[in-house]
């Protein structure tokens, strides 16, 4: 098969940030037409969106300088942890900081938390589908070596040394395009508010564990090399998201 690389020179930024861009766009836009279900107001859903995205950077450039801090950041000029537009954003950083914005919008304008987080966890799967694809583009969270034959191929200067990787962005983008339609059609049948949310907790922590064997750009693996750092993270998230259904069915007995 034709070796397929993606050249990641200028256009790699500008690329990046239209997907991000489109990421968030099509979250909300579904969200509010999920929201309008429940009794919320879809405006609501758009209002929210400027926190969500400040929520989302700081927290997934949060995570990222705190995980990376020894490797990236000791040792160099302090405004280097703000150079966002280098790359460096972690999902599961961007997640709680998203979370904790949501919590604080609802909060104030007085809005039913769980109700809120089931419009938008299906949107959090959309948007990342889309995002993966920026990932794909920018040339970062690339897989580790294979010689199957719909490997990719970065160029010879991109870290992966112009190999044969697993085109890794594209299994956790379809996954979560599947994980999309399934939550989508979960808060239809929803039986008790925070369902589709705790659904999307335990769904994406089990995905993410699954696609992190086939990734090869972490410089550090934990329990003696055999877990990422993502696949740690999932493990909270998994016991977290089980331990949410649990008690939100037990606490809504009426609904259950």
């Amino acid at each position: 098969m034709e070796k397929v690389a993606f050249h990641l020179g200028s256009l790699s930024v500008p690329w990046f940030g239209l997907f991000v861009a489109s990421a968030f766009l099509a979250g909300l836009w579904t969200a509010s037409r999920r929201a309008a279900r429940d009794g919320i107001a879809p405006e609501r859903i758009y209002e929210a969106g400027t926190w969500l995205i400040i929520g989302t950077i700081l927290g997934a450039r949060a995570l990222y300088v705190i995980s990376y801090w020894k490797e990236s950041f000791a040792g160099h000029p302090w405004t280097d942890v703000f150079k966002v537009w280098q790359g460096g954003l972690v999902f599961y950083g961007g997640l709680i900081g998203a979370g904790l914005a949501c919590i604080a919008f609802v909060r104030l304008h007085r809005l039913p938390l769980w109700k809120f987080a089931d419009a938008l966890a299906p949107s959090i799967a959309l948007g990342y589908f889309l995002g993966r694809f920026g990932c794909l583009m920018n040339g970062c969270c690339y897989g580790r070596p294979t010689t199957l034959p719909w490997a990719i191929h970065f160029p010879a200067d991109h870290a992966s040394g112009g190999a044969g990787v697993h085109p890794v962005q594209v299994y956790d983008s379809l996954l979560n395009l599947c994980f999309f339609l399934i939550l989508a059609r979960l808060h239809r049948v929803k039986k008790f508010d925070g369902q589709v949310f705790a659904a999307y907790l335990i769904g994406y922590s089990l995905l993410r564990s699954f696609v992190e064997m086939f990734r090869g750009d972490y410089p550090v693996h934990y329990l003696g090399g055999v877990a990422t750092p993502a696949q740690l993270v999932s493990i909270a998230i998994l016991i977290l998201g089980l331990l949410l259904w649990w008690n939100l069915a037990r606490v809504q007995p009426g609904r259950a």
